[in-house]
């Protein structure tokens, strides 16, 4: 098999698997009723769904005999906003009380903190 044969193929997977996140993200963005579950669809559409079409046009330039670096600007920007914006939407959701606010913790000294409880230091 020729290199055009084998970046035609890589280009058609790529694409496959690229619309195929793109599907389930729209499905899920369309399915689920909260806001914050909402979001983790159109999340992974915007990294791994695009990445991979982004990645599909890369390797058909370079089939073609020409360099594209226009994409990996694009993936680099996707990359670095798409978790920003996401973090910032749920800000948003939990601030606003449009979501369900997360449970309360069970009554324990190490539960997110730093602090040691008394008894360690008494022991130590």
């Amino acid at each position: 098999m020729s290199g055009e044969i084998i970046g035609t193929y890589a280009t058609a997977i790529f694409l496959l698997i690229g619309a195929g996140f793109v599907a389930v993200g729209v499905i899920g963005l369309l399915k689920f009723n909260d806001p914050m579950t909402r979001l983790h669809a159109p999340t992974k559409v915007g990294t791994v769904g695009i990445g991979a079409l982004l990645l599909a046009s890369i390797i058909h330039s370079y089939t073609l005999g020409e360099t594209s670096y226009h994409e990996l600007l694009i993936m680099a920007f996707l990359f670095v906003t798409a978790p920003i914006s996401a973090n910032f939407i749920a800000k948003v959701n939990i601030h606003l009380g449009t979501c369900e606010t997360p449970p309360k913790p069970e009554i324990d000294d190490k539960w997110a903190t730093l602090e040691t409880p008394d008894e360690e230091l008494i022991k130590n």
